[in-house]
C-alpha cells in the first residue's frame, strides 16, 4: 500500500462543475471548456501513487494544476470527482473534526511566501503548530528550539520575521513544518521566492534533513533543475493532465511527449545520470580493453568522472561500495547517455 494514492481526481472551477464533467471526460481541452462554458479545468483525471519516505516533485508551467493538486491532499480544495487515500484511509470521508486532526498532526505545509505571523518571534512561529496540538509551553519551546537548531537559526529564536532575510524566514517556515512531527510535508513553491544562492542552500538543507527524517514530501515547483535535484520521482502536469511520472533519469532519457521533451531539452544530463544507469553489466561486456580502466563508484554522477575520461580516453570500471565490479562504461555508453533525443 502506498502512503498516498490519488485516484481519478477531477477538479472543475465554476458555478456548475458537475454539469461540465461529461464534456471533460469526452476529451474536451481546457481551452474548449473555458471558451464554451466559462469553467476552468484544474485537474483532469489525475491518478498517482506516492510512497512513504520519498520526495515526490510535481512540476509544470503556471496554470498546469500543480498547486491545485497539492491542496487536495490536505483538502484545502475538494475534488469535483475522485478519491484521495492516505495510509489506506479515504480522506474524502473525513468529517470536519477528523480533518482538523489530520491537518494538526499528520500533514504540515511550507508556503511560497513564508506565511509567518509578523507579531510572533521565531520561537513562537515555529511552536505554533505545537500550540494547536495542545502541547505545554515548556514542551513546545523545547521542540521548537531543536528544530530551529536543525535549520541553522540558533541565536535568532527571539527575532521577529521582519528582522530576518527571506532565506531565514523560509527556514522558520521549514522548522515550523518539521516541529509538529507530521509524516507528510507539502511544499508549494517553497523556495521560488528566494534568490539563486539562497535557494540552492535551502535545497541542500532539505536534502540533508530528508536523508535523516524520511518524511513523505510533496514538493511543487516550476523549475526543472530543482525537481531533478530534489525528487525521487517527478510528476509533470500539463493543462491539468498528468503526462508523465518517473525518476529524474526516466524523465530525461524517456520523455513521454513533446511537452516533456521541451522541458528537458537543455538539461545537463551529466549532472543527473549516475554510472550505474548507463553501465553495461559484467556479463554483457565482451572484448573491452581493460588495460586502461578508471574505477568509478556506481552512484557517481557522470560529471564527476567525465573530465578524467576525456583526458585519458579510458573506459570505466564501475564498482559498488564494497569494491565489487558491477559493470563497465565505454565511450559508446557515454555518448549515448549524453546525446539529446
Amino acid at each position: 500500500m502506498s502512503k498516498i494514492e490519488i485516484n481519478n481526481i477531477y477538479k472543475i472551477f465554476g458555478n456548475k462543475p458537475q454539469s461540465i464533467m461529461p464534456m471533460v471526460k469526452d476529451g474536451a481541452t481546457k481551452e474548449d471548456v473555458l471558451e464554451q462554458t466559462g469553467h476552468t479545468v484544474g485537474l483532469d483525471n489525475v491518478s498517482l501513487k506516492i510512497e512513504e519516505g520519498e520526495t515526490f516533485v510535481c512540476m509544470g508551467l503556471s496554470g498546469s494544476g500543480k498547486s491545485t493538486l497539492i491542496r487536495h491532499i490536505n483538502r484545502l480544495i475538494d475534488p469535483t470527482e475522485g478519491e484521495i487515500h492516505i495510509d489506506g484511509t479515504n480522506i474524502m470521508n473525513c468529517n470536519p473534526e477528523q480533518l482538523i486532526d489530520w491537518r494538526r498532526n499528520r500533514i504540515s505545509m511550507v508556503f511560497q511566501r513564508f506565511g509567518l505571523f509578523p507579531h510572533k518571534t521565531v520561537m513562537q512561529n515555529v511552536g505554533y503548530g505545537l500550540e494547536m496540538q495542545g502541547k505545554s509551553e515548556g514542551e513546545r519551546d523545547k521542540i521548537a528550539m531543536e528544530k530551529i537548531n536543525d535549520v541553522g537559526l540558533n541565536g535568532f529564536e527571539n527575532q521577529f520575521p521582519n528582522q530576518l532575510s527571506g532565506g531565514m524566514q523560509q527556514r522558520v517556515g521549514l522548522a515550523r513544518a518539521l516541529a509538529t512531527n507530521s509524516d507528510i510535508m507539502l511544499m508549494d513553491e517553497a523556495f521560488s521566492a528566494l534568490d539563486p544562492l539562497i535557494r540552492s542552500d535551502m535545497q541542500k538543507q532539505l536534502i540533508d534533513l530528508q536523508s535523516e527524517l524520511k518524511k513523505t514530501i510533496i514538493f511543487i515547483t516550476h523549475d526543472l533543475d530543482e525537481s531533478l535535484r530534489l525528487g525521487d520521482h517527478i510528476g509533470i502536469l500539463n493543462a491539468g493532465k498528468l503526462v508523465q511520472v518517473g525518476t529524474p533519469v526516466d524523465i530525461i532519457m524517456k520523455p513521454a511527449d513533446d511537452y516533456v521533451k521541451a522541458f528537458v531539452k537543455d538539461v545537463n544530463r551529466a549532472k543527473v545520470i549516475k554510472a550505474k544507469i548507463i553501465m553495461k553489466n559484467v556479463n554483457e561486456v565482451n572484448g573491452i580493453d581493460k588495460s586502461n580502466l578508471i574505477k568509478v563508484h556506481e552512484d557517481q554522477f557522470i560529471e564527476e568522472f567525465l573530465p578524467q575520461i576525456v583526458c585519458t580516453s579510458a573506459n570505466c570500471e564501475v564498482v559498488d561500495k564494497s569494491g565489487n565490479v558491477k559493470g563497465y562504461i565505454t565511450n559508446k555508453e557515454l555518448q549515448d547517455s549524453l546525446t539529446k533525443s
